[in-house]
């Protein structure tokens, strides 16, 4: 594999970063299939559920989709919890940022957002304050994290659900994390067909 001279990038020439961006280019064309495979790595996560981690998203997905659900909406629930393995106190913001140049502020925010909602159902049981998502209840999107964590998360458990397999929502997350699908809402500046916030 052909490589680039510089030690800094101060150093580096415009053929150097044409080099590069290919390079990433094709890195980034596999960006579907990691997700997958990082997903398929949530099985068997996290002790004491009903249900694998993986499982839970599949499940969120699931009833995403038979709801009839955007199929943004349908591949934010198949990875809200993305982040669990490496980021478990900020699980949220990893999978929003995962999401983010692909889908809508509105879907952004949710995912971002619902670890903080999805405390309503546990927090009172741990000494915590189950009403903590109420410091945004003048959001526009105060309403749909709400039913976002009530109709594909709290209730995403139950090992006798019929959800589809990771398969089955492979095209859709193939379809999802595309170049050509990235809209960041907050690209100040672009640059080739890449955002840069």
């Amino acid at each position: 594999m052909e490589t680039v001279n510089f030690t800094s990038m101060a150093q580096g020439t415009r053929a150097e970063y044409e080099l590069l961006d290919r390079y990433e280019a094709e890195f980034t064309d596999s960006l579907a299939r990691r997700i997958l495979e990082h997903l398929e790595q949530l099985d068997g996560s996290i002790s004491g559920y009903k249900v694998s981690r993986l499982e839970h998203c599949l499940q969120s997905a699931t009833r995403a989709h038979r709801a009839g659900e955007p199929e943004e909406v349908v591949v934010a629930a198949l990875v809200h919890d993305i982040g669990d393995m490496i980021a478990p106190f900020s699980h949220s913001e990893l999978a929003a940022a995962v999401l983010r140049p692909f889908v809508s502020e509105k879907i952004y925010w949710i995912v971002k957002h619902h670890g903080l909602f999805q405390m309503y159902y546990f927090a009172h049981h741990l000494g915590g304050d189950r009403n903590a998502r109420d410091r945004y209840r003048d959001h526009q999107w105060y309403d749909d994290a709400i039913r976002f964590c009530e109709f594909y998360d709290q209730n995403c458990f139950d090992p006798d659900y019929d959800s589809e397999p990771l398969a089955f929502f492979a095209p859709m997350v193939e379809r999802l994390f595309r170049r050509e699908n990235i809209h960041d809402f907050e690209t100040d500046v672009r640059y080739g067909d890449r955002a840069v916030a």
